[in-house]
């Protein structure tokens, strides 16, 4: 059987995935395969795998850092919020239903056997298996039939390091709170505590350190300084998603605005874009942040007409729809209209109307943006499957894009077609212009493309080599800007950070005690 170390933390974004990521590189690059496991999830950012089942994006992040392929063993439950009180559960890549979050606390230990078995298929494959907790070990209201923290390490027999987050503050009274929360039996597992996110001299911890140690019988393995590692992020907590600096600092990049609606999903798709030195990428939530960009993306949604709506009431789709529709005079003047890009829900809130006819989401209908012609409804049925092919040819800012390779993932629920016929601005057309508009098309195209707005599903579009820098040249031209070259070789870009994660870990944290701790 393999080996295994389980790290847990004091708190959500204390810190576990990127500790874990180390962990995995650091062990992968001593010559031991290294497999990540977080036996249940909640997030919105998730993956396909080639078996066209559905995981946890950090542990596939975890699994590019430990330089194995993606499994949905390595998260066997996966919760998506769908709303303040329920989520979608996925088990085993599979959807099963969405629950009330007391409903779920009543089922989920009846999961314990799906998690024991897919641990054990990693465990017949691997040296070692880092464990990944979920928020904190000492919720005291969510102990009794845990499955993902001390339940978890009991199950499978792990000792636990635990991270505290000091950037927040009270790293030394997360710490002690913490471990005397646990019972003594979950003491034992505790073989040490790490510090993480540490500004200044470290020096200055020495006393707390000592004292900590001293009350809890407990070392501190090391102290993490913080660091700006651009990997993928977990869920909404990010700081790359929160960052509250929201507006354009250099007028010579391109300037690129998310909309952070409250189910943003699958953000990692513009980790490529906030990669690239010429491009400034910002997450907006209200109008007043959205000035004037260059490009402005709608992501994907875990609850698109829910989020559609709030889209609404912020006054950020009409801001939204206002940047296509200029004066007469420039009305044919694309070079005057910001790009617009959706994806996946974002891509569906562009278009003419969504339908739930079965409440899969909220229920009813509710109009889109207008920009495209299309019309989606939601199905019981979740699409998931990884693509690849040849951009279509389109027209607009974006038309370098025509002809290109593209390779990505599709997940979702709606289902789209095309009613250019329905719309009142197709009416309005040139017989010319409605032969542009692809009216005899089957299939929706990977890309649809209307003017500068643009749409697809596919999810890590932008990653597919040439596609990003493409999207950014074209920006540049448009701006007037110069652009010199910047491509990244995104499998590259992330390799090297992993290994700078790794670095880091190294300098700062005792691994011959991690070794010792794992029974290497």
């Amino acid at each position: 059987m393999s080996k295994n170390i389980m790290v847990q933390g004091t708190m959500s974004n204390a810190g576990k995935s990127l500790i874990a990521a180390g962990l995995c590189r650091i062990l992968m690059q001593e010559g031991y395969k290294v497999a990540p496991f977080k036996s249940q999830n909640m997030a919105l950012n998730s993956y396909v795998t080639e078996d066209g089942l559905e995981m946890g994006r950090a542990q596939v992040m975890q699994a590019e850092a430990a330089g194995t392929k993606p499994s949905v063993y390595m998260n066997p439950v996966l919760l998506k919020p769908t709303s303040n009180i329920g989520s979608q559960v996925i088990v085993n890549g599979e959807v099963i239903g969405n629950m009330p979050a007391r409903e779920y606390f009543e089922y989920k230990k009846s999961l314990v056997p799906e998690i024991q078995k897919a641990y054990d298929k990693l465990a017949e494959e691997y040296d070692v298996i880092v464990i990944e907790g979920a928020g904190s070990p000492a919720e005291i209201n969510l102990k009794e039939n845990d499955i993902v923290n001390m339940g978890l390490a009991e199950l499978v027999d792990s000792p636990v390091i635990i991270v505290g987050d000091i950037d927040r503050g009270g790293v030394f009274a997360q710490l002690y709170g913490t471990y005397a929360l646990l019972t003594e039996a979950e003491q034992k597992r505790v073989k040490g505590f790490v510090i993480n996110k540490f500004r200044g001299d470290a020096s200055l911890l020495d006393s707390g350190i000592k004292m900590i140690e001293e009350k809890c019988n407990v070392p501190v393995l090391g102290v993490i300084p913080y660091a700006d590692i651009n990997v993928s992020d977990e869920d909404s907590l990010a700081e790359s998603i929160n960052e509250k600096d929201v507006q354009i600092s250099d007028e010579t990049k391109i300037d690129i605005a998310v909309i952070k609606y409250p189910r943003v999903s699958n953000f990692t798709d513009f980790d490529v874009l906030r990669a690239n030195p010429a491009v400034n990428l910002r997450y907006v939530s209200k109008v007043s942040e959205l000035g004037t960009p260059d490009m402005i993306i709608l992501p994907g949604s875990k609850n698109t007409m829910g989020d559609l709506r709030w889209l609404k009431r912020s006054g950020i789709a009409d801001a939204i729809s206002n940047s296509q529709n200029d004066a007469p005079e420039k009305s044919n003047d694309e070079n005057s209209k910001p790009v617009i890009f959706g994806i996946c829900g974002g891509y569906q809130m562009l278009g003419n109307i969504i339908t739930d006819p079965d409440y899969l989401e909220e229920g009813g209908e509710e109009q889109g943006l207008k920009l495209l012609p299309i019309k989606t409804v939601v199905k019981k049925e979740k699409v998931r499957k990884q693509v690849a092919g040849v951009i279509e040819e389109l027209r607009g800012t974006l038309s370098e894009l025509s002809g290109l390779e593209y390779s990505g993932y599709e997940i979702h629920m709606g289902r789209s077609s095309v009613v250019y016929a329905d719309t009142k601005e197709y009416s309005k057309l040139s017989e010319d212009a409605k032969n542009e508009r692809i009216t005899q098309t089957p299939e929706i195209p990977v890309i649809l493309n209307s003017g500068n707005v643009y749409g697809t599903y596919v999810h890590g579009i932008f990653d597919h080599a040439g596609i990003a820098s493409s999207i950014i040249k074209a920006l540049s031209l448009k701006k007037g800007v110069e652009y010199s070259p910047k491509d990244i070789d995104f499998e590259s870009y992330k390799e090297k950070e992993y290994d700078r994660l790794a670095e880091i870990i190294r300098d700062h944290m005792d691994m011959d005690a991690i070794k010792e701790i794992l029974g290497l």
